[in-house]
């Protein structure tokens, strides 16, 4: 069978190439028909005068592009449908709009998707961003933690395979009990459940405690993320005000609707306000959880950071008890993560469980995601038990100090009486409430003209309450960006 394939030995194309795009293009141009038998690969060889084996790669092409088609005992085949003609086939018309039945969601996902997104600062062009929950990440001890990964990357590699333990490695939840003991937490390590961060453990609190129509409380305002996680569950919320003391606990001993499954609170730092609960309150809150069979998550925010004034005792900023420490009745789940105090992305959080819970988190924990990166855990270990974690902790204490002192003299000088400083004495960020006329977003509108990004504390609240109250997160601020920014606002504002 003549096909006028012409091969050129001085191309630049191998052989097996140029032959596989002659036949392709003999098959297009119906020089080859759909259905019609071409030659073998031994004498289409020997009259080409080139070896068997490069017609053998050019008719495998072919073959795996659909071009060709082998049949036992009877040779090889052009395809009665070639690829090319797929391609240059139209759709079926009909007569009307092909429809589809709308994909049917069941009641979690129609519930997210009417729930409002956690707001923002707005992606401005700022040259100062007041955003909050972002630690300083030019003061990382980089190179230690770089030294850290290439011990355990050239050690071994059982970081590579999954893990053995639902709870998360061993060796980090021994240290992290250990670090825990500081804060007056109870726990074995068997108590320790590794998650991604404290949104993962909000989530599997309120899958496994609590069925839709149940009550949370929660404080008010309070941490807008662990509101829609309860939301999405389908669970009433129960707002509780606070004050410079933290939580109303009466406001949950003089409740007589519906009982209360949970209650969620940020005792060492609340969030936004910055108050901390006093340790009245602490007790007065684990006596009612004792006698009503609710149960309290401790969300740990920020509790690491917390400053004393000039001619304190060490008595008066020393870290109070955590909850769980003072717990009779393992009425408390506490949480935590090392988002804040080291970086965000590193993913790992922590959840210390009563003892009759451990087994059923860890297989909920275990269904969901299997475990996080273990190779981080290992370091993450060693990072704790040799005493970096609390030296960084205690470098990062002093400098966010300073420049949380920097802010707030900024803001006494540029607007005195027309600004209230809430929980300046701990976390990472201020609560101000500036008394102005303007409203929170004009406010907004104008710092983003003169390059400075602002978050109004309004959405943290579950019922409407007052204008003017703002965010200030200072951690990755310099002290000349905060004695700027400041500056500017009261300008803008006057």
């Amino acid at each position: 069978m003549d096909l006028a394939i012409r091969l050129d030995d001085n191309s630049r194309l191998p052989l097996h190439q140029q032959l596989y795009q002659e036949l392709r293009l003999c098959i297009l141009s119906g020089r080859l028909l759909p259905g019609g038998r071409i030659p073998s690969t031994r004498s289409l060889a020997k009259s080409l005068g080139i070896s068997r084996t490069t017609v053998t790669q050019s008719y495998e092409q072919l073959l795996c592009e659909g071009y060709l088609e082998t049949v036992v005992g009877s040779g090889t085949f052009v395809c009665a449908q070639l690829p090319d003609d797929l391609l240059r086939s139209t759709p079926i018309e009909s007569a009307g709009k092909i429809t589809r039945p709308p994909v049917k969601l069941n009641q979690y996902a129609i519930t997210l998707s009417n729930t409002e997104d956690a707001p923002r600062i707005a992606e401005v062009n700022a040259t100062i961003n007041f955003r909050y929950g972002r630690p300083a990440f030019e003061e990382f001890p980089i190179k230690l933690w770089r030294r850290l990964l290439g011990r355990y990357c050239s050690s071994n590699l059982n970081w590579l395979d999954y893990s053995i333990d639902p709870l998360g490695y061993k060796k980090l939840r021994e240290a992290i009990a250990f670090y825990l003991s500081s804060r007056a937490v109870k726990c074995e390590a068997d108590q320790v459940l590794i998650t991604n961060g404290t949104q993962q453990a909000l989530n599997l609190i309120v899958r496994l405690l609590i069925a839709p129509g149940d009550t949370i409380a929660l404080e008010d305002p309070g941490y807008l993320s662990a509101r829609l996680i309860f939301q999405t569950q389908g669970a009433k919320l129960l707002p509780i005000a606070v004050d410079e003391s933290g939580l109303l606990v009466k406001e949950l001993t003089n409740y007589t609707n519906e009982p209360i499954r949970l209650v969620y609170v940020t005792p060492s730092h609340q969030f936004p306000t910055g108050a901390t609960l006093s340790l009245p309150r602490r007790l007065e809150l684990l006596a009612w959880a004792q006698q009503t069979g609710a149960m309290i998550i401790e969300d740990d925010y920020d509790s690491e950071y917390r400053y004393g004034v000039r001619g304190a005792t060490p008595s008066e900023y020393r870290p109070i008890p955590a909850l769980q420490g003072l717990d009779r009745s393992d009425s408390v789940l506490y949480s935590g993560t090392f988002s804040k105090v080291l970086f965000p992305s590193l993913r790992i959080g922590y959840l210390v469980l009563p003892k009759s819970l451990v087994a059923l988190f860890a297989r909920a924990k275990w269904l969901s995601d299997r475990h996080l990166p273990i190779l981080e855990q290992q370091v993450l270990a060693d990072f704790i038990a040799q005493g970096h974690l609390e030296r960084h902790i205690r470098k990062m204490r002093e400098l966010y100090d300073r420049r949380r002192q920097v802010l707030v003299k900024a803001l006494k000088i540029n607007f005195g009486e027309k600004a209230t400083i809430l929980g300046e004495k701990a976390g990472i960020h201020l609560m101000v409430q500036l008394h102005t006329h303007l409203s929170d977003e004009e406010i907004i509108q104008r710092a983003a003209k003169v390059g400075i990004g602002m978050m109004s504390a309004a959405p943290q609240y579950l019922i409407p309450h007052r204008t003017g109250e703002f965010i200030f997160g200072y951690s990755e601020l310099t002290q000349q960006q905060l004695v700027e920014a400041i500056r500017k606002l009261a300008e803008i504002i006057s």
